[in-house]
């Protein structure tokens, strides 16, 4: 098939070839991330898939969208960009997890000044490890030349899921009970979540990013782009082996805005920060930037990725479950009454 080509938009700084070429290279990544069900390739108007349904008795499809933010810059200033979507994919992934739904495939958007193959390439190999790690398929995308309006070296990356499951196995935090039990996943690092903050506090564009710091044991780059972690087949496998009421994916606004998404009216999480797997970095953080300790707590996830609220009964089940899965779960807390959702002590 001949390949159109127009010296017009060329000459408005748009690079149609570089586009072809951006497609050639990242149709093996695309590949990897092939599961049962995927019935399109890429460069389609539609990314087609059919999810088996057989077992369920009302299928419920769960979608999430989001994107990397400004931690995004710090993949810039580093011309290191195959990690940044590891994060687009968590961010979706791990909030339609948290209704018990398995992500079923993903798309993802890269807006960028200049059609660069090589970066976008390496960008969307990062989703397409997103992808493996979350078990689900990327099936499509689209990569959007934007000169005059971006710089050449910016672009931004998001994406969106759909995942599966069945209307009685979602998970209601209205089941939630006093005596619950709350369990913490750790956290890869500071995930994609309060970058504003991070680059003000190291005033990052004049950082040197290779420098390290006693309290972190490796380049500040090195961890300020650690991926996000993705906690899809651990917490699936949670809900098979126990009574699992809610799951929190502590991402921008931290624990005072996401636990209590998970927590009906009149209950309270009541957690101990001692048992909190909090890193470095975060205290690091709060050191340099004198920022409070509520702020802290609002802003970033603290070491804790994810909670779990499981009934008492079946916490060792859980806990068992997750260690199987390759996570170090902790006791984070309990459910109490209370007027106030979240309390630290």
């Amino acid at each position: 098939m001949e390949r159109s080509h127009s010296a017009a938009y060329a000459a408005a700084g748009v690079d149609i070839e570089a586009g072809y070429e951006g497609v050639k290279r990242i149709r093996r990544h695309v590949q990897r991330t092939a599961i049962p069900g995927v019935l399109s390739d890429i460069g389609g108007f539609g990314g087609l898939f059919a999810p088996d349904v057989s077992g369920m008795a009302e299928p419920v499809l769960v979608s999430g969208t989001d994107g990397v933010g400004t931690k995004q810059r710090i993949a810039q200033l580093m011309d290191r960009h195959d990690t940044v979507g590891i994060d687009c994919v968590a961010m979706c992934v791990n909030d339609v997890i948290c209704c018990g739904a398995k992500p079923l495939f993903f798309l993802d958007y890269i807006a960028i000044g200049k059609n660069d193959p090589a970066k976008v390439e390496a960008l969307v190999s990062g989703v397409a490890e997103g992808c493996v790690r979350a078990g689900c398929a990327l099936i499509g995308g689209e990569t959007a030349e934007h000169p005059g309006v971006m710089a050449a070296e910016d672009y931004d990356l998001a994406g969106f899921t759909v995942g599966l499951v069945d209307r009685k196995r979602m998970l209601d935090p209205a089941a939630t009970r006093i005596g619950d039990v709350i369990l913490a996943l750790p956290s890869s690092g500071l995930h994609s979540n309060g970058f504003s903050l991070v680059r003000k506090v190291f005033d990052i564009e004049h950082a040197d990013l290779g420098r390290v710091w006693d309290e972190l044991g490796a380049p500040l780059g090195d961890i300020l782009l650690t991926p996000t972690k993705i906690y899809v087949k651990p917490v699936l496998a949670a809900i098979d082996a126990a009574e699992v009421h809610g799951v929190s994916h502590i991402t921008g606004g931290g624990f005072y805005e996401n636990i209590p998404r998970a927590i009906p009216d009149g209950l309270c999480a009541k957690l101990d920060k001692a048992a909190l797997p909090t890193l470095p970095v975060f205290s690091l953080l709060h050191r340099l930037g004198g920022v409070s300790d509520r702020d802290m707590y609002n802003t970033f996830n603290m070491g804790v990725g994810l909670f779990l609220t499981v009934s008492r009964n079946t916490a060792d089940a859980a806990l068992s479950a997750l260690r199987s899965a390759g996570e170090e779960p902790v006791v984070a807390g309990e459910i109490v009454e209370g007027s106030e959702k979240v309390v630290l002590l």
